[in-house]
């Protein structure tokens, strides 16, 4: 597996409009994190942009992961970038 960096943008008003998904967003998170695919992901502080790390098979696998993600199907994350990664340490 390659490990991939994952740079996106949140919808306005994210606070609000992701809490009745929130619950269903984390379990799957967690589920991710089980199978070793979710490294890490989270918001910046702004609350405007995402930031992730994955392992994954290549970037179409990556990307079928995220846009299945509920935050994805309902608009809460808008855009996001797929980036490979070498990790140096």
């Amino acid at each position: 597996m390659e490990k991939f960096v994952v740079f996106g943008k949140y919808c306005e008003d994210v606070l609000i409009k992701r809490e009745p998904f929130r619950k269903q967003h984390l379990n799957r998170l967690r589920n991710l994190k089980d199978q070793n695919i979710l490294v890490t992901l989270g918001p910046t502080k702004c609350t405007k942009y995402l930031f992730g790390i994955f392992n994954a098979t290549d970037e179409k696998q990556l990307s079928t992961f995220i846009e299945e993600d509920i935050y994805w199907k309902k608009g809460i994350w808008t855009n996001y970038d797929i980036y490979p990664w070498v990790q140096a340490f």
